[in-house]
């Protein structure tokens, strides 16, 4: 709704909301009125509602609803967090950042939320905990300042939530969003594991930052609707940090729901972290474009959970595995393939009721991966009889491998692993093998590696804006779970753990929530995109050894598509030196750069704002911390070669850091551009004194779908500000 343009005769807006829906309407109501986010309400309506909604004054858009999905003890220490620098905030400091979570709830008895060690509320706090099934205000405390529900947008979709299979109430039925929380802000909890794996001290990234949960996810799903109203909460209450690791469909900004709310958050001076979804290795896979908002891929740790598996031709491999029950004997163990144990198609992937148990009893399985969950395969070879399992990627997975807490012994194996065992049962008569018991491996190298499930680049909506910002890690990360389900999430496990073990970059997303609260605790002067550049530019790319950081789905190099700026340095991110800054008149220009109407900008930053015309407003000049840059193939044979095109960005820099002197380095992999900076010095005399400099590139025509990259690096000595640039021919 247009709040500005409310007619006459209305003395409050929401009387106006409840006049414009009954015009259409008999029987709709209004599950929520928005304040902050947006200004105006959601309801349930036909098409042809929806429709004539819109076409009454006052209304800027009627939006769809649309469903959204949901996408530790090593990773500080890998991060560079374990031994405390005079750079780190202190813990009063920290303890005046509260961070915002949006996913499935929290399961507050959890010691990861302990505040006995942490000082009272910030007196700014306006948040509340709101009460519910299983769930009591007493569930809240110094730690766990906020808790509230958001079901409204889901129960029109579905129906009453069903309160014997999940809690209409803050508490977490599911795990995932307790998993998310702890690891942003999670209280440090000695002795935690799961199930004996990854021992240590688990704690959150600003492990005495504050944490307010916002449950916008159900067993449905998670509705836009619910989302909105989340964030108007959060932005209300006084949250200085959004964690969603939440993806959806992709659409313009104008259209995209969590877009228009980051948004709004950013403008108040909120840090909104995103997952970059899970559809890698696949190219264009990302979601969560918008500019204002993180986008954060996965990588791996330097920890592993190896087992071993040994053929009956005493060939060995290594595999991966959560498993801790009762071990396979010592003794070789026939082992089938499940699709020589099965009449089905689908027997190869295991598939519920796929698997012949005169096949399978006694034996170990080779089950396929894809197709149904990777522990439910263990559970269909366990109902056949089967003794346990080897879980083996293809060629759609590669080399990624994550633990699963499977509830027989089982391994999963890489590709190549897969293919030699496959090729051995085929050749021999009578295949057995061993699976050996799992183990906890720190020091496993190179890490971090790009995961093959976190989702590449280049950026489809604003293809002038690189994405993914960053990694951080994702796979195989233990942090605090539900008491509601055991660690598979399967109805048939009836294990209750503390902890869990999951990956994806729903678990990337809140490491760099936590350590963009880390930051701000450190400098709380300093702006959503100031925090952000800082994480970009002194992101690592390259391992100590100089080889360039790999990419686990092609073992070979990956590059800015697959993981942006490089992978978070928290320590390095406290002392960035210069940041590029970016303010809400800056995202005004890039609106206006790509022709969004006055109606279009209104919906997303509640202003009245016509691009000026004459006014040249260009993608290049927007103040990024990275570099894409999308070039045209010429016409002609050959991709049009000898023919070049010059453009130029323009990028402003501000000093956060000492007063010095910068230099500019170039380092790139083609000689199809030709790249020139001006000044190549810029000289900084006082603190957030601001410069700027233009970036020239010269390009050869180059054939369609060519992609290229370099690095521009600031420098004066002590700081490196990093930016990494991507070229793509079409």
């Amino acid at each position: 709704m247009d709040k500005s343009n409310m007619p006459d005769g209305f003395t409050d807006h929401s009387l106006w909301y409840d006049s414009s829906l009954k015009s259409v309407s008999d029987s709709a109501s209004m599950l929520y009125t928005y304040k902050n986010i947006v200004h105006g309400y959601s309801t349930r309506l036909t098409a042809e509602e929806a429709e004539s909604l819109g076409k009454q004054p006052g209304i800027l858009s009627v939006l769809p609803e649309v469903r959204y999905e949901l996408q530790t003890t090593r990773t500080p220490e890998f991060l560079g967090l374990g031994t405390s620098s005079a750079l780190f905030p202190s813990s009063d400091s920290m303890g005046e950042v509260i961070v915002g979570i949006l996913d499935t709830g929290v399961w507050p008895e959890l010691k990861s939320f302990d505040d006995s060690d942490i000082g009272p509320i910030p007196s700014g706090w306006k948040g509340k905990c709101v009460e519910g099934k299983n769930f009591n205000s007493s569930s809240c405390n110094r730690k766990l300042i906020g808790a509230r529900f958001f079901s409204e947008g889901y129960e029109a979709d579905f129906g009453p939530i069903n309160e014997s299979m999940e809690s209409k109430s803050p508490r977490d039925d599911d795990g995932h969003g307790t998993h998310t929380a702890t690891t942003a802000a999670g209280s440090a909890v000695p002795d935690a594991n799961l199930l004996g794996y990854a021992s240590g001290t688990a704690r959150g990234m600003a492990s005495h930052a504050r944490v307010a949960i916002y449950k916008v996810c159900w067993l449905g799903g998670c509705f836009g609707s619910d989302i909105i109203a989340a964030l108007d909460a959060a932005v209300a209450d006084g949250v200085d940090v959004i964690s969603m690791s939440i993806g959806g469909g992709l659409s313009e900004y104008y259209s995209d729901t969590v877009a228009i709310g980051a948004f709004t958050a950013t403008a108040h001076g909120i840090f909104v972290s995103c997952s970059a979804g899970n559809g890698g290795p696949t190219t264009s896979s990302l979601t969560n474009l918008a500019p204002w908002v993180t986008t954060v891929g996965a990588g791996t740790l330097d920890r592993d959970f190896p087992a071993s598996i040994t053929l009956g031709n005493n060939d060995k491999y290594s595999g991966v595995t959560l498993y801790n029950g009762k071990q396979l004997p010592t003794s070789m163990v026939p082992l089938v393939y499940g699709a020589n144990a099965s009449n089905s198609s689908s027997g190869n992937l295991c598939m519920a009721g796929s698997l012949i148990p005169e096949r399978v009893s006694g034996k170990i399985v080779l089950c396929d991966r894809g197709g149904n969950a990777r522990v439910q395969k263990g559970v269909v070879v366990k109902a056949g009889g089967g003794l346990g399992m080897i879980l083996a990627n293809t060629d759609a997975f590669g080399e990624d491998l994550v633990g699963d807490a499977h509830l027989l012994p089982s391994a999963a194996v890489g590709q190549k692993t897969g293919d030699a065992i496959r090729k051995y049962v085929s050749s021999d008569h009578n295949p057995t093998a061993i699976i050996g018991p799992g183990t906890t491996k720190l020091g496993v190298q190179p890490s971090p590696v790009v995961a093959a499930f976190s989702s590449r680049g280049p950026n489809i909506i604003t293809p002038a804006i690189l994405k993914p910002d960053i990694i951080a890690p994702g796979v195989n990360i233990l942090a605090g779970w539900t008491g509601a389900v055991g660690p598979t999430g399967l109805e048939s496990d009836r294990r209750h753990v503390n902890f869990n073990i999951i990956s994806g970059t729903s678990m990337s997303c809140p490491h760099v929530s936590g350590l963009a609260a880390f930051i701000k605790a450190a400098h709380p002067e300093w702006s959503p995109a100031a925090i952000k550049s800082a994480l970009m530019t002194t992101a690592y790319t390259a391992y100590k050894n100089g080889q360039k950081i790999e990419d686990v789905a092609t073992g070979g190099p990956a590059t800015p598509f697959d993981y942006g700026a490089g992978h978070v340095d928290p320590v390095a991110a406290l002392d960035p030196g210069l940041v590029y800054d970016a303010t809400v008149d800056d995202y005004l220009g890039f609106f206006c750069a790509l022709n969004y109407t006055p109606n279009q900008i209104k919906i997303i930053t509640h202003r009245d704002f016509t691009c000026q015309k004459g006014k040249k407003y260009s993608l290049r000049d927007f103040n990024y911390p990275s570099f894409s840059v999308p070039l045209e193939t010429a016409s002609g044979k050959k991709g049009g070669a000898g023919i070049s095109n010059t453009i130029q960005y323009t990028r402003t820099l501000t000093n956060v850091g000492a007063l010095g002197t910068y230099r500019i380095s170039l380092y790139s992999e083609t000689q199809a551009v030709k790249i020139t900076v001006v000044p190549e010095i810029l000289h900084f005399s006082a603190q957030y004194e601001k410069k700027s400099y233009t970036v020239t590139f010269t390009a050869r025509s180059m054939p369609s779908g060519t992609t290229s990259f370099a690095r521009l690096e600031w420098s004066d000595g002590k700081h490196i500000v990093g930016s990494p640039i991507a070229f793509t021919w079409t």
